[in-house]
């Protein structure tokens, strides 16, 4: 063995240099070729003006089981070497990113209402920052695995740790953006899955040296899953204040549920049936907007079926997008299941869902996710303390995860009062409300459903070019 000294000199031996400047270049090499493999030329359907910086394709995060996570990446539409990263994952659990977020809210190629082609979305969130979606767990969209009981054991723990993985993969095949500032968003479930990764990269940042850290400066959630009992509390509450229950049904949720347990009784899965047959009629996610009268939609509230079991339909029912066009997800289906759309994405290329179609979301993620993670408030406090800028917004008529439980979630942890809630404006019209805490930021948007940016798309892109910027939300006319 040599010794140190000896060790020293060799590293300045012209051959040592050559050697290790080779394995340098073929490292580069190598993460240039991925990278320049998965760049998305043009999708079918695709305007042709303005031009859209995007690359898509598969990370593996365990080779010896084979799952694999499927990504999209929009560059910034101006100076993305300037702009940070912001990571985007849709809840469910079970339901994607890729044919939600991406494709029908905040990115910048649109499913157009036929599902024949794409629109270019004037407010996409890449205006701001460089837009990657990730498609998770395995089994969600076109992520897989090649271990079927992988699928069995899912859980928010693991679906932490394989996105970690994946961010750490992501960065050695996209380098350019590995010391950008990185932030995390998502909706609906995915306020257990943003917060639960941004404990994971911070705790793993203390080991590591500053070149090899993740650059986490904060996260931003909407509509956001976070406690048990303030969520359902604040579910109940909306409805009965927003006309939906009785009175009568109100109090006899009251009296029969504590949701403070983490297993309702018999009775109180009884009664909360109750509460989501009132929205058998109107859509939950948006409770002032069309409802989708689909037959795929109708089976969900089948006569047939038990009231436990309309109940947990009822809690997983696939999100149909409001406004002009409520049943948007069938569209969002037909473009995806289309070989030369996935062919482009560079999706499916094992080709492991070809005896099934492509779906938003999946039942059976749903019904197998052990979600038994009750709260993930004290994630919050830790990451307050630790200094990184946080952000909750909720779309204020949203029934199934409404901005009451939010405001609960929020006042729990005991924060001390900024500035108080206050309107924030555009266009001289009252966008929503925000109140400022000591490390936490939460906000309102008027007229938004559980999908904000789908809804109302200009205020959402303020919203998150605020959240970026570290800037206060407009609180004067403009």
């Amino acid at each position: 063995m040599a010794s140190p000294a000896r060790a020293q000199s060799l590293r300045y031996h012209p051959l040592f240099i050559i050697l290790a400047t080779l394995s340098l270049l073929q490292t580069v090499t190598a993460q240039d070729e991925q990278q320049a493999a998965d760049r998305v030329f043009f999708l079918p359907g695709q305007p042709r003006s303005p031009q859209v910086s995007q690359f898509s394709g598969y990370i593996i995060v365990e080779r010896h089981s084979g799952r694999a996570l499927f990504y999209w990446f929009f560059e910034a539409q101006k100076l993305p070497s300037q702009k940070p990263l912001l990571l985007w994952l849709n809840g469910g659990p079970g339901c994607s990113s890729v044919g939600f977020g991406a494709a029908s809210e905040l990115g910048p190629l649109m499913i157009n209402g036929s599902g024949t082609g794409l629109e270019f979305n004037k407010f996409a969130w890449n205006k701001e920052a460089n837009l990657l979606f990730l498609e998770s767990p395995v089994g969600v969209g076109f992520s897989y695995t090649n271990t079927s009981s992988d699928l069995d054991k899912l859980n928010d723990r693991i679906v932490a740790e394989d996105t970690y993985t994946f961010l750490v993969s992501w960065f050695k095949r996209f380098p350019q953006y590995k010391n950008h500032e990185f932030y995390i968003s998502g909706e609906s479930y995915a306020g257990h899955y943003v917060p639960q990764l941004a404990e994971v990269v911070y705790e793993r940042n203390k080991h590591l040296e500053t070149n090899q850290q993740i650059n986490l400066k904060g996260f931003i959630v909407g509509n956001a899953e976070t406690n048990d009992y303030y969520d359902y509390k604040g579910l109940v509450e909306f409805a009965w204040s927003h006309s939906v229950i009785s009175d009568l049904l109100y109090e006899r949720v009251n009296s029969i549920c504590d949701f403070r347990l983490s297993s309702w009784t018999k009775e109180c899965k009884h009664v909360m049936a109750s509460v989501y047959t009132q929205y058998d009629k109107i859509d939950i996610y948006n409770v002032y907007a069309p409802k989708c009268n689909t037959e795929e939609s109708a089976q969900l509230s089948t006569s047939n079926s038990t009231p436990d079991l309309n109940a947990k339909r009822r809690l997983r029912r696939i999100r149909m997008y409001s406004g002009y066009n409520p049943c948007y997800s069938t569209y969002i289906e037909d473009y995806m299941n289309r070989m030369d759309v996935q062919k482009s994405l560079h999706a499916n290329i094992s080709g492991w869902i070809k005896d099934r179609r492509w779906s938003v979301c999946s039942y059976s993620i749903f019904d197998n996710y052990d979600n038994s993670v009750f709260s993930v408030l004290p994630i919050y406090s830790k990451l307050v303390k630790a200094g990184l800028r946080i952000w909750v917004y909720s779309g204020d008529v949203d029934g199934r995860v409404p901005f009451i439980g939010s405001r609960y979630c929020v006042e729990a942890l005991g924060l001390a009062v900024k500035s108080q809630w206050q309107p924030w404006y555009l266009s001289n019209q009252v966008a929503g409300r925000f109140v400022e805490y000591e490390g936490l930021t939460m906000a309102t948007v008027r007229g938004a459903g559980h999908a904000v940016p789908q809804d109302k798309p200009a205020e959402s892109l303020v919203l998150i070019g605020s959240f970026l910027a570290g800037r206060q939300l407009p609180i004067g006319n403009n």
